[in-house]
């Protein structure tokens, strides 16, 4: 019995012996494991601060830098990259082309830990001035208005919008056109809102919105008439013309002159006058809103007798 009981004391002694090898050689591992060197690549945030009022910057900045890291392995694993941030001191930028270097001594890294790579390690930046402009909005129309029409005035509220960004882009401008405004098969005047067109991110408008109303005309066209027949008014004698006929070119509305007949209405005045030769002025009689713009000839040969033309009663 007693013999049992040493046994299993000894036992027991064994596995408490046997146990703190273990836990020996388990911190033995963690310890000279812990110590080994590694490598971290890490993403770091980039802060910009103090750029001076009135300049912005008109490239593209990246927004983290990435860092290669080296040291023991448990110190690279209490890395945070939110507390490694860069701040880049923008203060006393003028325009123009600024170059910031990025060195290992911005970044707060535990002693026994080395970066070895920083991309990138410079950053470029397009300072511009910031400035502000009076444009012209300009509509873009767009269809056909009903046949026999155009367009005729056009009205923005507001005409003008004022507008801010970047000096080199706004120098470009020469006016903010709207997006395309509907016209097609329009028989009347035509108002509504439009939207201005997006002319980029860093440029801002006074206003999205402008009120533009078309108002329409008719299309004015010029049409040729050829072999019109010249006939003499007031006399009642007997008469030869040369020549009888003249070519006209008449300028008006299109509807206007699609239906107009001009049998009748070229003529010569014979009033006063007695008999012989005479060089009489072509006139035309024609609807309001018409005009002749060239004539020929101009003038025909009229002679008149002293016999006076049948009475037709």
């Amino acid at each position: 019995m007693r013999l049992s009981k040493i046994k299993q004391f000894l036992l027991r002694n064994l596995s408490l012996r046997i146990l703190a090898v273990l836990i020996a050689l388990g911190l033995w591992f963690f310890v000279n494991a812990g110590q080994r060197e590694a490598q971290a690549n890490l993403l770091v945030p980039v802060e910009y601060r103090g750029l001076p009022t009135g300049l912005t910057i008109t490239n593209r900045r990246p927004d983290f830098v990435s860092l290669s890291i080296s040291g023991p392995r448990t110190l690279l694993s209490l890395l945070d990259p939110g507390r490694l941030t860069v701040r880049m001191d923008l203060r006393g930028l003028t325009p123009g082309q600024a170059e910031l270097k990025i060195t290992p001594e911005m970044f707060r890294i535990p002693r026994q830990t080395t970066i070895d790579r920083i991309v990138p390690s410079q950053i470029t930046l397009d300072v511009d001035q910031i400035m502000t402009r009076e444009l012209p909005v300009r509509l873009s129309i767009n269809g056909q208005v009903a046949s026999g029409l155009a367009v005729g005035s056009i009205d923005i509220k507001p005409p003008v919008v004022s507008v801010t960004g970047p000096s080199h882009a706004l120098r470009s401008l020469d006016a903010i056109d709207t997006m395309p405004f509907d016209v097609q098969g329009a028989t009347e005047p035509v108002s509504r809102y439009v939207q201005l067109q997006d002319v980029g991110t860093s440029i801002k408008l006074s206003t999205n919105w402008v009120l533009a109303t078309v108002k329409l005309q008719e299309v004015i066209a010029e049409r040729e008439f050829h072999d019109v027949p010249v006939t003499v008014r007031n006399s009642d004698r007997k008469f030869l013309l040369h020549p009888q006929r003249v070519s006209l070119t008449v300028r008006g509305p299109q509807k206007s002159l699609s239906r107009l007949a001009l049998d009748g209405s070229v003529w010569v005045d014979a009033r006063d006058l007695g008999v012989g030769w005479f060089d009489a002025p072509v006139q035309v009689d024609l609807p309001k809103g018409l005009e002749v713009v060239h004539e020929y000839p101009d003038k025909v040969r009229l002679r008149l007798y002293r016999s006076k033309l049948e009475d037709r009663s």
